[in-house]
């Protein structure tokens, strides 16, 4: 396989664990929603600031970091319910939808509350930008095939959010998911054998719904998304 070869190849490759954990605590504490600076700003920063392998270790991790708290969060919050209510919900990382088809009203979007501080708008999509950019060389730092599976849940967080857990589909909604398909799409091209698309993915690429996007700090729609095209564009190679 691919990967076990790059794997004998990493000792060539010069990565530095104390230059991440300081990226990683910079890039947590500097940026975020308490900024007085726009996401799109932020998003440019961080990934200029991650932009070599130690940044793609640093942005691969920061997008598992997410998508492992999510998870996380959804459980307990699952577990609330059944505490409160008697009412089981079960929660399979692979397709969230049956989830919050059942139980939307009951859920808290977890990605706009994760304990480790990121952002899904700032550092996670800028996170989500590098690790596309850089697909290719993913294989010589990290194992790409559970990097892709976490860029899948996240972006399945992210459609059941707008659809079922009232999360507004403004321009940094929509920024985070266009990265997200544009680097799922990056990420499969990287992998000898790319694994079949997860179930909430294929049941999002067969639509064709545009839907509106609107400005971040007022009503008014400035454009629109089609998320199934954008699927089927970027991930049917």
């Amino acid at each position: 396989m691919r990967w076990l070869r790059q794997l004998l190849g990493r000792r060539r490759v010069q990565l530095d664990p104390g230059r991440q954990q300081a990226l990683l605590a910079d890039v947590r504490h500097r940026y975020g929603a308490g900024l007085q600076v726009r996401f799109p700003e932020q998003v440019e920063a961080i990934t200029r600031l991650l932009n070599d392998d130690d940044g793609l270790v640093v942005a691969a991790r920061i997008v598992s970091e997410a998508a492992d708290e999510a998870h996380a969060d959804l459980q307990a919050q699952a577990h609330d319910v059944h505490r409160r209510t008697g009412r089981r919900l079960l929660v399979h990382r692979r397709n969230y939808r049956p989830l919050w088809k059942e139980a939307g009203p009951a859920l808290r979007w977890p990605l706009f509350a994760l304990p480790c501080g990121l952002h899904p708008y700032a550092q996670v999509a800028a996170a989500v930008a590098v690790v596309g950019s850089r697909a290719a060389r993913l294989g010589q730092v990290t194992d790409p095939t559970p990097l892709l599976a976490r860029v899948f849940e996240v972006l399945d967080l992210t459609t059941v959010g707008w659809e079922y857990g009232q999360v507004r589909v403004d321009t940094d909604a929509a920024a985070l998911a266009d990265r997200l398909i544009s680097t799922a799409g990056q990420v499969l091209a990287a992998i000898d054998d790319p694994p079949r698309l997860p179930p909430p993915i294929r049941e999002v690429m067969r639509r064709n719904n545009t839907l509106d996007v609107h400005d971040p700090t007022g009503p008014q729609v400035v454009g629109g998304i089609n998320v199934g095209a954008r699927m089927r564009e970027s991930l049917l190679v």
